[in-house]
């Protein structure tokens, strides 16, 4: 697999429910445990019970061009014992059952990673982290 959306999230965004500006968009460490399925997973519990430690917000967002930026993410000190293999974007509603998952990365640098007990920082591509 290589980098792409889900395919309910790239629905959910063309259908103009993103506004990347206002909206919490969280990135999820998640292990090597998960399957993906872009065709029919579409909501953060989908993918919940493969995801390491706490999802982290996007901040300063910007969408230039169509193109979504964001400052690097670090995860902090994620337990041990685990393979970080997966980034995964959603939109957090604040209910696991309705945020909806929008893109799934596993191209990232240094990827798959063995969690130590250590940060695990995703450095975003300068060029965007994606583009519409």
């Amino acid at each position: 697999m290589a980098n792409n959306w889900y395919d309910l999230g790239r629905k959910y965004v063309l259908d103009g429910n993103l506004v990347p500006a206002t909206d919490t968009i969280k990135a999820a460490l998640v292990s090597s445990a998960y399957t993906p399925n872009l065709a029919s997973q579409q909501y953060y519990s989908d993918i919940s019970a493969d995801v390491l430690n706490t999802p982290q917000a996007l901040t300063t967002k910007t969408t230039t061009a169509g193109t979504l930026k964001a400052d690097n993410v670090t995860f902090s000190a994620v337990t041990s014992g685990a393979t970080g293999s997966y980034v995964a974007l959603y939109k957090d509603t604040g209910t696991p059952t309705t945020s909806p998952l929008l893109c799934l990365f596993d191209t990232i640098t240094g990827f798959p990673v063995a969690t130590n007990g250590g940060d695990i920082i995703i450095s975003w591509n300068a060029s965007g982290i994606l583009k519409i």
